[in-house]
């Protein structure tokens, strides 16, 4: 470096690297200009220059002087290596392995340029030429551990595990006996647990357990070293031994549930379904009452057992187990006992069980069979936990009146008015739930979760502003809503995209949906830093974990939501795009001059305002941000030069953009109906006929009785029908495809299209959504049959479902599924008419939904009076009087965000 310079500028160029280093990038520059006044064109000290401004965000500068640098000396390694670390900042990563390549073949030898290779190699998951690269540092670097490990490691993500074993026996074979010293010791037991681990997963079961007796000395994490050796015992067949070592880890931990079920998988009491033979319910519920003896503190010895037991052993245990923690008031119990829910029969074993419980403390103040006396706040959370459980069974009326009952028992208790809410919202009044939760979070203003929950329910009534302004009384002060993007808040950003999507506000909801996507990028990128500090700290199960959970990231539920969100956003684009300019300036020159140049000088006012707007925000951004409490300088964040999204939704073509997020999704998400579903509805648009067929087949592979896969299919194969005759030799290609394909679909065996959809409806005759479905097409299919349509929707009937229930019948019928039948019948029937009529249907299904505009949706019957909640007694019976409260008490609560100004009554009107 800087060997073509006389002796006074060699030292300069170190000192302007030793500057890059150490982060002094002021000094840098001043070495770099001494050295430039005499040599304006040196291309390293031109380079090294370029990428100390880099670091100083002056990029445009940095590029042109690294370029120019490059040029001047195109045989320098260092000026590849630098333009390669320009890359490599602005996440171009292919352009700068390509620029480390370059330079390598210039010095070869180099170990900085071949490290940071092999670290960009790990990252874009070049994994043939990260096990070179590493290979190569190896030979150059054969005393340096790090290098041995790396090496190793690359082997295994390159699926070879065996070498990854080789390597680090042949590293062992170089260390003495007594290794290691006590200051690495941890290192190396990761090591040997590391190594370990691809014994196991080679099958090489006995050598890795050879290695496990042979080196337990050296290894550290006694945990781990158990874990693995039950697990490896097992995997042998050794039960006895396996289970030894679990027990013996239960005793260490009796809340552990893999311990619990690896017990169970030891003695072949293990099911994966949950079925179990009554001689196998009978083994477990001895084993899991022996275990109860020895840890009687355990909860979940305790819990486990109500998965598997049935009938009066599932009630008596259901019974042991909720009576303490209603006594203790543990408001989580729903939640634990939820998951029972979905085992036929054990809902109404629990229902009658909370009833009867109930019952006794109400009239004897003890549970049944119990000579204690219980506290008055064991009936407050038995309501609790009933009003709960009628909300899980649709039962929307009787979980408000428990919770009701319930808040004038004990009108201070916060949980209760938070479940109020989220009852109201599986009910269909979104802005009364939204009120529910405000109210819950106002009584504990130091919550943060209660202020997320009030948020979240605020988007879900699409009270978009009103979400905003509370959400920011738990961010850092200035540029509030920034914060929560730099917070990777992504519950947020979804839920107010999903808002502004059913609002039709296009831009915003892209907004929202693409800063999810960028999380996402951000994730990614951030597993940059991991690639070196994982091999130089030894965390080498950790790295490894962690690789194989970012190569399968995009699968998340958040990410997955934001695709779609993003495509169905851009699919609305294309079937109503937004006005260009031109026809703007179309309409407004058929106004007349006074309207027209009234509305120009509007126009200008907000534009200008705006911008306005813009600059002092960046102004007040750069005074409150630029220098810290400790005096530091901070970079200034830049301005959103678009914050309503309204740059996105000018785009030309929106298909072409949502086909990106769609290949994403069927490359991670590719078991999901939704993935499909839009898949169908893009190609479509595109007239992508093969790959919309694929589509469909994808679909009635995943679920061929979904009534969606059902409108895919026949939409599609009708749209076929009525293409004219194929002219063109790709035209002929499409449609000998469909006809070789089409003998695979079952349903269509010897069937027409009319006749698939009549036994798709005889199949599912009793489903609303199936019946829906059926109507739709035959619609689609016999435009002159509509009424008949119609009638196939009206004949439905809202059945109980089956199961003794104790308080009143449980419809089939669901809110959501109601909801998309009147705008069946609104948009594609265009009957006003007939969606009144089951509009008005719906309401007696549905009383409070707001949707439906059912006779208890208004919002002034379920807010609540603050004077109430100091006149009550706590853990008292209350009498619920009709109080009112005035404006000065409400704006006594600091923080409130109110969403109505009368509160009205604790009780439902």
């Amino acid at each position: 470096m800087g060997s073509s310079l006389p002796p006074k500028e060699a030292n300069l160029f170190k000192v302007i690297v030793k500057s890059y280093e150490t982060k002094q990038y002021k000094k840098g520059l001043k070495a770099a200009d001494s050295i430039l006044k005499k040599f304006p064109e040196h291309g390293e000290t031109l380079s090294m220059k370029g990428l100390t401004l880099n670091c100083m965000d002056r990029k445009s500068e940095a590029y042109e002087l690294v370029r120019r640098g490059l040029k001047n000396d195109l045989k320098s390694h260092v000026c590849w290596h630098v333009y390669g670390l320009l890359y490599r900042s602005d996440r171009e990563y292919r352009e700068a392995i390509k620029c480390y390549r370059n330079a390598l073949r210039i010095d070869p030898d180099n170990i900085e340029i071949l490290r940071d290779l092999s670290l960009l190699q790990a990252q874009m998951r070049d994994l043939s030429g990260f096990v070179e690269t590493r290979q190569q540092l190896l030979s150059l670097k054969p005393n340096h551990r790090m290098n041995w490990i790396g090496f190793a490691v690359a082997h295994h993500l390159n699926s070879n595990s065996s070498k990854a074993i080789e390597v680090l026996e042949a590293y062992e074979g170089t260390l003495e006996d007594d290794y290691p010293p006590d200051n690495e010791r941890y290192e190396h037991n990761e090591m040997l647990l590391y190594k370990i681990s691809l014994f196991e997963e080679c099958g090489m079961l006995d050598r890795a357990l050879e290695e496990m007796q042979k080196k337990e000395s050296k290894i550290v994490d006694k945990l781990s070293f158990k874990e693995q050796m039950a697990s490896v015992l097992f995997k042998l067949g050794r039960f006895d031994e396996s289970e030894s070592i679990y027990r013996s880890l239960l005793f260490m931990n009796p809340d552990n549930y893999k311990y619990f079920i690896a017990v169970q998988k030891c003695l072949g009491l293990y099911s994966d379904n949950g079925q179990y033979s009554a001689g196998d319910v009978e083994r477990l519920s001895a084993l899991y009452n022996s275990l109860k003896e020895k840890y009687s503190w355990s909860s979940a010895v305790k819990r486990i057992p109500l998965d598997f037991l049935e009938g009066e052993k599932f009630q008596e245990a259901a019974d042991s187990y909720v009576r303490p923690l209603l006594t203790k008031g543990v408001p989580s119990l729903f939640s634990d006992l939820s998951p029972l829910y979905e085992h036929p029969g054990k809902a109404n074993i629990l229902e009658q069980l909370f009833l009867k419980i109930e019952d006794s403390i109400r009239t004897s103040g003890c549970f049944p069979g119990s000579p204690q006396k219980e506290p008055p706040s064991t009936l407050l959370w038995t309501l609790f936990l009933i009003s709960q459980h009628y909300d899980r069974r649709g039962q929307y009326e009787i979980a408000l009146n428990k919770i009701d009952e319930a808040i004038s028992h004990t009108p201070t208790v916060i949980d209760l008015y938070s479940v109020k809410g989220k009852i109201l919202q599986h009910a269909g009044n979104f802005a009364a739930a939204a009120a529910l939760a405000d109210e819950a979070r106002s009584m504990d203003l130091a919550d943060r979760y209660l202020n997320s929950e009030c948020v979240m329910q605020m988007l879900q009534a699409d009270q978009v502003g009103l979400a905003e302004k509370t959400a920011v009384l738990f961010t850092k002060d200035g540029d509030q809503h920034n914060n929560l993007h730099d917070m990777q808040c992504m519950w947020y950003e979804l839920a107010s995209g999903e808002s502004y999507f059913r609002q039709g506000d296009l831009g915003r909801a892209l907004k929202n949906f693409l800063a999810v996507e960028k999380h996402y990028a951000d994730m990614t990128e951030d597993q940059f830093d991991f690639h070196s500090y994982c091999l130089r700290k030894m965390t080498l199960r950790a790295y490894v974990s962690m690789l194989k959970f970012q190569d399968r990231l995009h699968a998340h539920e958040y990410f997955h939501k934001a695709a779609a969100g993003a495509i169905r956003c851009y699919m609305k684009l294309h079937d109503s795009p937004t006005k260009s300019s031109t026809e703007e300036n179309d309409e407004m020159s058929k106004l007349p001059p006074a309207q027209r140049k009234k509305l120009r000088q509007k126009q200008k006012k907000a534009e200008a305002r705006a911008k306005r707007e813009a600059e002092e925000k960046q102004e007040d951004e750069t005074a409150t941000t630029n220098t810290s409490k400790s005096g530091k300088k901070h970079n200034a964040r830049p301005v959103d030069l678009d914050p309503h999204g309204e740059k996105l939704v000018q785009i030309e073509d929106p298909l072409a953009e949502a086909t990106k997020y769609l290949k994403l999704l069927q490359s991670n998400s590719s078991s999901s109906l939704e993935t499909h579903i839009l898949s169908f509805e893009l190609n479509m648009r595109k007239q992508k006929i093969l790959l919309a067929f694929q589509a469909v087949k994808q679909l009635i592979k995943l679920d061929e009785n979904n009534p969606d896969s059902h409108r895919c299919l026949i939409k599609f194969f009708h749209k076929i029908n009525s293409l004219p005759t194929p002219g063109t030799d790709s035209e002929k290609l499409i449609w000998n495809v469909l006809e070789a394909e089409r003998p695979d679909i079952r349903q269509l065996h010897g069937k027409s299209l009319i006749e698939v959809n009549r036994s798709f409806l005889e199949k599912h005759n009793a489903s609303l959504t199936h019946r829906a479905a059926a109507a739709e097409m035959m619609y689609l299919l016999e435009p002159d049959k509509k009424m008949e349509a119609i009638k196939l929707i009206e004949d439905s009937t809202n059945n109980a479902s089956l199961g003794n229930n104790v308080l009143g019948p449980v419809n089939e019928w669901q809110i959501q599924d109601c909801i998309d039948v009147h705008k069946l019948l609104e948009t594609v029937f265009g009957d006003q008419n007939i969606a009144n009529s089951w509009k008005t249907r719906c309401a007696e299904y549905f009383p409070y939904s707001t949707y439906f505009e059912g006779v208890k949706s208004s919002i002034a019957a379920y807010v609540f009076d603050h004077n109430n909640l100091q006149n009550s007694p706590e853990n008292g019976i209350a009498q619920n009087p009709q109080l009112k409260s005035n404006e000065g008490e409400l704006g006594a609560l600091n923080g409130a965000v109110h969403i109505v100004d009368d509160l009205s009554s604790l009780s439902i009107r």
